[in-house]
């Protein structure tokens, strides 16, 4: 008998799913912040970078979307020091982005 998709299959399909689910809630979180010069950083940031995020980017992404607008703003322009519990792979790459007009 032939089984049109293994367990295996099926797992991973409903994995990718999910993964593409958060991509598309975080993109969203980004783009609509309320303050418009993060709206404008964190929505670029997240269209050229969150396709290529991994789920374990994507858990680090969250809790940065989590922080308030005013304090990753305060870090990006260098205002304020970005605390050790804050300082992850993924905030560098936002430091290092540019905005693009």
């Amino acid at each position: 008998m032939l089984r049109p998709f293994s367990s295996r299959l099926g797992k991973r399909l409903s994995a990718d799913s999910e993964l593409e689910t958060r991509r598309k809630r975080l993109l969203y979180r980004s783009v609509y912040r309320g303050n418009k010069e993060n709206d404008i950083l964190l929505g670029q940031f997240a269209r050229a970078h969150i396709s290529g995020f991994d789920a374990h980017e994507l858990d680090q992404y969250e809790r940065l979307l989590e922080t308030g607008d005013n304090e990753i703003f305060d870090w990006i322009t260098g205002k304020l020091a970005v605390p050790a519990e804050a300082d992850t792979p993924v905030l560098r790459k936002l430091m290092a982005f540019r905005v693009r007009f």
